[in-house]
């Protein structure tokens, strides 16, 4: 009788080195390799994702099922998919604990359940406990299949025999395989099970969300292979001390990577925010100096943030620069910029950047905005009533062109803005929108006089 084979996965690449040492060769990472138990009669077992008989075939004569996506029954969530859930897809969800994930994929079970079986596999919660929550939820009643098991083969021949239309897996670290006598959990056993469970959502069509952990960095807890077997990978992030959560597109092969979808915390449960723009940015900020109304851009949807800026003296001998909501090295090259072309000294003084409403900006659209909130909180003066900053702005200190102007001024008017500062080049005939007063910046210089 043949004995198992002792292997050492990487936690960080997923590699598998025959012997244990500190730096995996693979990645370059220290301390990352864990011991894992291969039994050798199941290696034999895993089969491949294509039918059996099955053959290459010509590109064009692959049948195609155009348009045929699934309705989530949430607006937001059909658009951060892409339009709904594609038949066969692997979808990942990955968020901080209690954010609310299992509570957003039940309530996506109670509207999916109505067109046809939903199986709900569940590895850390009881049947009871989940009917508490959609109780609460009100979607008690809903035809839902409630499966608690954590063997991924068992889980696989209920999906054959039950055929369902979505299946929800909670979580993939709790879900183990036969194939591999590694803890539940470990690279190996989160790499096989949801190969398995690809391969079986992809030869009968059915989609699937997985439920993923995180570290505290805020990664997806596995290997990075993990994020690269799926179709989607989604991030639920927000700040458990506010109301708001907001659902990220990082990975979509069926979408775009960069939509957003808004939701609101309640007691009955997630309720989608359609209008974004009115919830992060308050009447209150325009008589505040250092406040000031940016419109970033989220995949097609443009979205009225307010950037809030502190600028004041530094009691140490290196001044401090905290971001909240924004990228730390954005600041930074900011308050070089600003000191350099446009003499704003800010070389003592210690810097502190929020977007309010938790939202995180990544848009270099928003580097104008940035820099008048710099400008309007070392001068004290606040910026002009109902006004918003759109440009990028370049290590020379000019403001450059973004994309979809159009559509960010056309936001801007119908949340009531008056005045817009824009780039100089690449407008275009951005003096069509009406009602909009447009102030065309070309350098960061002449920002100063033209803001107050």
């Amino acid at each position: 009788m043949k004995k198992a084979k002792t292997v050492y996965a990487c936690q960080s690449c997923g590699g598998r080195q025959p012997k244990w040492v500190g730096r995996c060769p693979d990645c370059g990472e220290w301390n990352t390799l864990v011991e894992e138990m291969l039994k050798p009669e199941g290696l034999k077992t895993r089969r491949g994702l294509a039918e059996e008989g099955s053959r290459p075939q010509p590109l064009a004569s692959v049948p195609l099922s155009e348009g045929i996506r699934l309705p989530t029954g949430m607006e937001e969530m059909d658009r951060v998919l892409g339009g709904g859930i594609v038949p066969g897809s692997l979808v990942l969800i990955g968020g901080d604990p209690g954010i609310g994930k299992s509570t957003l994929l039940l309530q996506l079970c109670g509207a999916i359940a109505l067109k046809g079986p939903v199986l709900y596999v569940s590895g850390e919660e009881s049947a009871a406990q989940i009917k508490m929550r959609a109780d609460r939820l009100g979607i008690g009643g809903a035809p839902l299949l409630i499966y608690p098991e954590t063997n991924v083969e068992t889980i696989v021949e209920q999906i054959g025999t039950l055929k369902p239309a979505l299946v929800i897996i909670d979580s993939i670290q709790t879900v183990y395989t036969s194939l591999l006598g590694a803890a539940p959990g470990s690279v190996g056993q989160l790499r096989e099970s949801t190969a398995l469970i690809m391969q079986v959502c992809k030869r009968s069509g059915i989609p699937a969300f997985l439920v993923g952990h995180v570290t505290k960095e805020g990664a997806i807890a596995g290997p990075r292979v993990l994020e690269h077997m799926v179709d989607t990978v989604l991030y639920f992030e927000g700040d458990r001390d506010h109301y708001f959560r907001i659902l990220r597109s990082v990975k979509n092969r069926f979408g775009s990577t960069h939509e957003i979808g808004v939701f609101e915390m309640r007691g009955e449960g997630l309720i989608e925010v359609k209008d974004p723009s009115g919830i992060f940015i308050s009447p209150a900020s325009e008589a505040v100096s250092g406040s000031v109304i940016a419109c970033t851009l989220s995949g097609t949807r443009p979205i009225l943030v307010e950037l809030q800026a502190l600028v004041t003296g530094t009691a140490f001998g290196n001044p401090r620069r905290t971001a909240v909501g924004f990228d730390y090295n954005r600041i930074v090259l900011m308050a070089a910029i600003l000191q350099k072309r446009a003499g704003v000294m800010l070389d003592s003084e210690d810097i502190y950047v929020s977007a309010a409403g938790g939202v995180r900006v990544d848009d270099p659209g928003a580097d104008l905005a940035l820099a008048a909130a710099l400008l309007g909180s070392h001068r004290n003066r606040p910026a002009r009533a109902r006004s918003v900053f759109i440009g990028e702005v370049g290590l020379g200190g000019e403001v450059r062109p973004v994309a979809s102007l159009q559509q960010r001024l056309k936001e801007a008017a119908r949340m009531g803005m008056t005045t817009a500062f824009i780039p100089k080049t690449g407008a275009g005939d951005a003096g069509t929108i009406g009602g909009l007063a447009l102030v065309r910046i070309e350098h960061v210089g002449a920002l100063s006089d033209a803001m107050f």
